[in-house]
């Protein structure tokens, strides 16, 4: 399995960007998805995840800002991302719970990482 990010690039404080994550390769079934963040010199952290039944959570410096969203169809993960901040530059990391196989436990995946760069 292999995930695949996109959506990220340069804007202005105050725009907006939208990322999406997809997978490759045998599915079963997904569980949680998650989108997490470096910054450089900084530790990845969780931004904001949603269950398989459509729970989320929110970092607290993105709550009211980001949305994160799943498409269970096409199994992809979406986070938008509004009221960009010069904070929120970072790479963003997408993240999967995913069983292949019928009987195997979860795995965890990460996709290869997409840049998100906010200017002043």
């Amino acid at each position: 399995v292999q995930l695949q990010a996109s959506g990220g690039g340069l804007v202005q404080a105050g725009g907006s960007l939208r990322l999406s994550c997809s997978p490759s390769g045998r599915i079963v079934r997904i569980n949680t998805m998650a989108w997490y963040r470096q910054a450089p010199g900084k530790q990845r952290e969780l931004v904001a995840s949603i269950s398989s039944d459509g729970n989320s959570y929110y970092e607290d410096s993105v709550k009211g800002r980001f949305t994160i969203s799943r498409d269970n169809a096409k199994n992809t993960v979406f986070l938008q991302m509004n009221s960009l901040r010069p904070e929120d530059t970072a790479d963003y990391y997408c993240n999967m719970d995913v069983r292949s196989t019928f009987g195997q436990s979860y795995r965890a995946y990460w996709g290869q990482g997409t840049q998100v760069t906010v200017s002043s």
